[in-house]
């Protein structure tokens, strides 16, 4: 594999991307063409990174995963037609196994109100699959 590729072993490192205006942001222009899994995924990391239970450890991943989903120009650049998100929706799963353990009924309750806010009445068997 090439050196500059990023890979999620070093995924934390694009938490210097991350903040919570730049996430919202993002997920308001991108919600529609990023689709209903990668919005979820993000917003289950996000309101885990809220949480006061998630360590720290898990918050340095949370926050890169979140970094590199707001970064337009990642490995494969968002506009590409199809694969744009693919490498996003890669990362954010990678993430939400590693912080498992901290996505709560809670948590994904909180995610799943805020997709209704952007997509409305959706497909809630979409998200079966995920989490």
């Amino acid at each position: 594999m090439a050196k500059n590729v990023k890979t999620p072993e070093n995924i934390e490192s694009y938490g210097k991307n991350y903040s919570d205006d730049g996430l919202w942001s993002k997920i308001a222009s991108v919600a529609k063409k990023a689709g209903l899994k990668v919005v979820y995924l993000a917003l289950i990391l996000f309101y885990a990174l809220k949480s006061p239970d998630t360590s720290t450890a898990d918050r340095t991943i949370i926050i890169g995963a979140l970094g590199y989903f707001i970064l337009p120009a990642d490995l494969v650049p968002d506009f590409i037609p199809v694969a744009g998100y693919g490498d996003d929706l890669g990362a954010l799963l990678w993430a939400v196994a590693r912080v498992a353990k901290n996505i709560t009924p809670a948590v994904k309750q909180q995610a799943k109100d805020k997709l209704h806010d952007w997509f409305g009445d959706y497909d809630q068997s979409k998200l079966n699959d995920i989490a």
